[in-house]
């Protein structure tokens, strides 16, 4: 049976005022967290500080998936933290807690089983407890030196069921934990690219141009004192599109490239007589090897150019890379 076009306009139209009304529940569920950013939350920040050793996330079911969230962007961001199954824990996975460590507890309710056994023997270790909970007359409350209010008014589940807004909430507080964390251990963009080396943000803040860079045999080089032709023949056999020109101690003087080699044309040059010093380019843009690869691709945006020379502070030239080479390495 097909379905008339106004049928099928309604149901786009519940559709669409479905999500709409779920985006403005868990929105207003995020915005009534910023009262409670109060001193109760300045005292669990305090507690992660202070703690010796890592923090323990811990919850059940949704706040579990919530919790493991949580710990990766605490570990991600300068804290070191894993999440603790708290079905698991009970059963030898609390051997993972150790003295000077800290639980973040996580419970909507407050009155998981599973969270509230962990809390005697952690308290004989001495670990305190920092927990999240929707209610705050709860056990689980009471029983932490912090609790972190994440109650909200709905669901955005309609039958007002399903966690929704609440694990929204929930992961709002997490994250808010975390980044004022980072904040206050001065943690930079340096350090959280050591933490994601393999992500494209790591390789930005971590390559050296000297990591990308072609040396030796690859790199194209000539005197001084060389014959143009001779320059040709060094840019088309190492595929860079120009070559550097040096002295006899490996200084950089100057830089051969196309453009150079048409004004040399139009001048009537013979390019078998005429030396590299009458037509290369001097004082050419170049870069440190020790800088990062991404300053290389800033660099080569800036001036409108496809390849630099690399040369250390001395003067010497000790390599080259274009932005074939930067794009293999995945800095662009």
């Amino acid at each position: 049976m097909s379905t008339s076009p106004s049928s099928a306009r309604s149901d786009r139209a519940r559709l669409i005022e479905a999500g709409r009304r779920t985006v403005e529940i868990e929105s207003r569920a995020v915005a009534d967290l910023l009262p409670r950013l109060d001193e109760r939350f300045a005292r669990a920040c305090e507690l992660c500080l202070s703690a010796r050793g890592r923090v323990a996330v811990s919850g059940l079911g949704k706040s579990g998936h919530v919790g493991s969230k949580i710990a990766a962007t605490l570990a991600s961001t300068g804290t070191p933290a894993f999440f603790l199954h708290a079905a698991e824990a009970s059963h030898g996975d609390l051997g993972m807690v150790a003295r000077g460590d800290l639980l973040l507890a996580i419970s909507n309710s407050g009155e998981t089983p599973e969270l509230l056994a962990l809390l005697p023997p952690l308290r004989r270790l001495g670990v305190p407890v920092i927990s999240m909970t929707g209610n705050a007359a709860s056990t689980l409350a009471r029983e932490a030196e912090v609790n972190l209010d994440v109650s909200v008014r709905e669901e955005a589940c309609p039958l007002n069921l399903a966690p929704t807004a609440s694990t929204t909430a929930t992961l709002a507080m997490g994250d808010a934990l975390a980044t004022a964390l980072l904040e206050a251990r001065g943690f930079t963009s340096e350090d959280f690219a050591r933490a994601h080396p393999g992500g494209a943000l790591g390789r930005k803040l971590l390559l050296r141009v000297s990591d990308v860079m072609r040396r030796g045999e690859d790199l194209p080089q000539v005197a001084a004192t060389d014959a143009v032709e001779n320059g040709l023949v060094e840019m088309s056999g190492k595929g860079l599109g120009m070559t550097a020109v040096t002295d006899a101690s490996g200084k950089l003087l100057g830089v051969f490239t196309d453009g150079d080699l048409r004004r040399a044309l139009d001048r009537g040059l013979d390019l078998r007589k005429t030396p590299m010093q009458e037509v290369m380019t001097r004082n050419p843009r170049h870069i440190s090897p020790q800088q990062l690869a991404a300053e290389a691709v800033n660099r080569m945006q800036e001036h409108r150019i496809t390849a630099l020379l690399v040369v250390e502070t001395s003067g010497t030239l000790v390599g080259a890379l274009n932005i074939h080479d930067l794009l293999r390495a995945g800095v662009v």
